[in-house]
């Protein structure tokens, strides 16, 4: 008879295959990693109390796996690298292997006690793939503009205009379809008009939180502070990214945000950890406002 205590599953990606630890219970095993190795495994977790999914951010190797823990409702965690090596250092698990490692997440998510991400639907990881080719595109654009700045040869120039008119063509069907999937979900699209209405929070952004933080509106004000700490510094870099601007306007146009980081610099707090509790400041506000069904609006109007 397996245990019904809470398991943490930790599983180490590559290409091929997928190492799968289960912590306490103490069970390793390896299997392939495509839709028939998924199924598999699923079917294989089905004795246990599954706590939590423990994997690392692989690019393309995880996302199949991750749809599959989506698609049957499993909880899953998709932690950065450098967070799971810092945790290994800070244990003395230092060696090296595929199974080593997928124990190491397993430990992992159950000393940290982390948190599984909620569920997203079809259309959320439809755009969140739409925000990550968008996003891809981006710095193609600025490769090229900055080969262009260069260019001396009247052929390069021209390939280099013609890439970016193609650039530029493939952001606005991007942007196109992003918004046509939103107004085909309500929710959704509520959801992005409450965000673009907080001042500093373009369309840009509110896609990036849309697709990053679904959890928005669900947590209470002490969690929000929690999560908008971990979402900003933890293991979701690109909402960390998304609101490094939004941030940087609501110093200058927000008073209350402004005063906020004025007196954090002026107790000697560093720039940079000021604009950071203005970022986690930003998710609280959303989260309320989701929560709330409400636009946001001057305190003071």
């Amino acid at each position: 008879m397996r245990s019904t205590v809470a398991q943490s599953v930790g599983v180490d990606i590559s290409k091929d295959t997928l190492d799968v630890a289960i912590h306490p219970g103490g069970e390793s095993f390896r299997i392939t990693n495509n839709p028939k190795g998924h199924r598999a495994l699923i079917k294989r977790l089905k004795g246990f109390d599954i706590a939590r999914i423990v994997f690392e951010a692989t690019g393309a190797y995880h996302r199949l796996f991750q749809q599959a823990m989506v698609e049957v409702g499993l909880p899953w965690v998709k932690v950065n690298p450098c967070q799971a090596r810092r945790f290994a250092q800070a244990t003395g698990k230092l060696a090296k292997t595929d199974r080593c490692d997928a124990l190491m997440l397993a430990r992992m998510g159950a000393v940290l006690d982390l948190e599984p991400r909620a569920p997203a639907s079809k259309t959320v990881e439809a755009l969140k793939e739409l925000v990550n080719a968008r996003d891809a595109l981006i710095k193609d654009r600025v490769a090229a503009l900055n080969r262009q700045a260069i260019a001396v040869s009247p052929l390069i120039k021209r390939q280099l205009a013609q890439r970016l008119r193609q650039i530029d063509g493939q952001i606005e069907a991007i942007d196109r379809r992003l918004k046509t999937l939103r107004n085909a979900d309500s929710d959704l699209c509520q959801r992005f008009d409450i965000l673009t209405s907080i001042p500093g929070i373009g369309e840009v952004t509110a896609n990036v939180l849309v697709v990053e933080t679904p959890e928005l509106g669900r947590l209470e004000h002490a969690q929000a502070q929690t999560h908008g700490k971990r979402s900003i510094r933890g293991g979701r870099p690109r909402a960390r990214q998304a609101l490094y601007m939004p941030a940087l306007n609501a110093i200058r146009l927000n008073p209350e945000f402004k005063a906020k980081y004025e007196a954090m610099v002026k107790a000697g707090k560093p720039a940079k950890v000021a604009i950071v509790a203005i970022m986690r400041k930003l998710l609280i506000l959303a989260n309320a406002l989701i929560r709330d069904r409400r636009k946001w609006a001057p305190a003071n109007p």
